[in-house]
């Protein structure tokens, strides 16, 4: 505290407190190490201020650095998790140093396992050593994938794993049983035992075999990663098989209860965000932050004039100058269209039908506009069937083709109305068609004296 003190007073250097840290971690062991970065914690909003901070901010990354390669990644995963995420707190995103920009592989860590059968093993031996092998090509995907005699020991190894899986589903109690989401106290560990006694647990073990089916996704998508050139993409034979396993590696995870569909479905979109993360490395990582924009300082009290528009605003001068086009869209044939009656009254003759079934209350002749455009187009189309109005209805304008032979015959006319209809034909006659103009005769004298005085 009194050197914390003094560096934010600026009586001494601003990095002396972060090398005084360092110290203090070197000479402790794992135990006090944790109270230290305890108190390192309690102090990093003072930590943090740029006078100090950026003076010591690469003594902090060693400090933290160090102390990550002493602890154990399975032992201490807590505490390897506190100092990761405060680095991530302090370091801005776009930090080259922990951004592996080269995509350097952790070939450090490697998977040992059984190389020789032992008695006593009810597990088929050589399945043993294919599955466990795979972890070496998980481990560098480059190597695997530039070596062809190495990528195809990989396919048929995977092909073999993925057989078995396939031939021992996983039923919903053995799903139930590692359900870790009922256990408060479950322990998540980094890496799985490879002794060869334990193989049988481990294939009944749903846990386990999403851990290797999603370390297959990961190498897929690695293969398939975006902005790779030809020369570091895979062969176009190399596609299909990858493909094919994968395809068959998601059918799988589907598959594994508990919730399979769920967590395929989050590992998809796991994988998909992943792509935007490799194109920001492979621009370079710029930085995120962009500088506020520079607000310009006008004279005082002077108005910005607003732009001025022919006709008011820039829609309306858009508008009208395309004026002498509107009249030609207006009438465009693909625009104004008029169907023709048959067309237009089938709906109407699937309502009349009776074998259809459909309700009175749901038929076009309810529909007050339907009729009103229909009884329009039978006008200008055929006239002889719009009289039918005036005695059968909306129905009776039906053209006769589109109706059954039952529904056709209701419309027929009946005696008794034919013979009412000449005398309204009758009565109508001497008001519907005037008398001709009579034209006089030569034998007028009138009419020839006019003509010859």
């Amino acid at each position: 505290d009194i050197m914390l003190y003094l560096c934010e007073r600026g009586h001494v250097e601003g990095g002396m407190v972060f090398q005084l840290l360092e110290d203090l971690t070197d000479m402790s062991t794992i135990k006090d190490c944790k109270d230290v970065f305890g108190y390192i914690e309690s102090k990093q909003d003072v930590l943090g201020k740029q006078e100090l901070f950026g003076r010591g901010k690469l003594v902090m990354l060693r400090t933290c650095n160090q102390l990550l390669r002493r602890l154990s990644k399975s032992n201490d995963v807590v505490f390897c998790g506190r100092i990761i995420m405060f680095l991530a707190h302090f370091f801005p995103l776009s930090e080259r140093s922990a951004l592996n920009i080269k995509g350097v592989f952790n070939t450090s860590n490697e998977t040992k396992y059984e190389k020789d059968a032992t008695d006593g093993i009810s597990v088929d031996f050589n399945f043993y050593q294919t599955l466990w092998s795979l972890q070496e090509h998980f481990r560098n995907p480059a190597l695997t994938t530039t070596n062809p005699t190495k990528w195809q020991k990989f396919a048929s190894n995977l092909t073999v794993v993925l057989s078995t899986f396939e031939a021992q589903p996983l039923s919903d109690a053995d799903g139930k049983h590692n359900n870790l989401e009922q256990e408060e106290d479950a322990a998540f560990n980094i890496k799985y035992l490879t002794s060869s006694k334990l193989m049988g647990l481990e294939l009944k073990d749903a846990s386990f075999r999403r851990h290797i089916l999603v370390q297959c996704l990961i190498f897929f998508d690695y293969l398939k990663a975006p902005g790779k050139s030809d020369k570091e993409g895979p062969s176009e034979s190399m596609k299909e098989e990858i493909k094919s396993c994968e395809e068959r590696v998601k059918n799988l995870l589907e598959m594994i209860p508990p919730k399979g569909k769920e967590f395929l479905q989050s590992i998809e979109h796991i994988l998909e965000r992943e792509k935007n993360w490799v194109w920001w490395k492979r621009d370079g990582c710029p930085a995120f932050e962009k500088q506020p924009f520079e607000k310009k300082s006008g004279q005082a009290g002077a108005r910005k004039r607003k732009p001025r528009w022919r006709l008011g605003n820039k829609e309306l001068a858009q508008l009208w100058k395309w004026a002498e086009l509107n009249p030609d869209a207006l009438t465009d044939s693909d625009r104004v269209r008029m169907p023709s009656v048959t067309e237009y009254w089938k709906p109407l003759a699937e309502d009349m039908d009776t074998s259809a079934g459909i309700e009175e209350e749901y038929h076009h002749k309810n529909n007050r506009v339907y009729c009103w455009k229909g009884l329009r187009f039978q006008a200008r189309q055929d006239l002889e069937g719009f009289s039918r109005f005036c005695d059968y209805g909306i129905e009776g304008v039906v053209p006769p083709e589109l109706l059954p032979p039952d529904v056709r015959a209701k419309f027929n006319s009946k005696p008794s109305e034919k013979a009412k209809r000449p005398k309204r034909e009758d009565a109508r006659g001497t008001s519907a068609h005037p008398k001709e103009p009579q034209v006089p005769r030569a034998s007028s004298g009138a009419y020839l004296g006019y003509h010859n005085p």
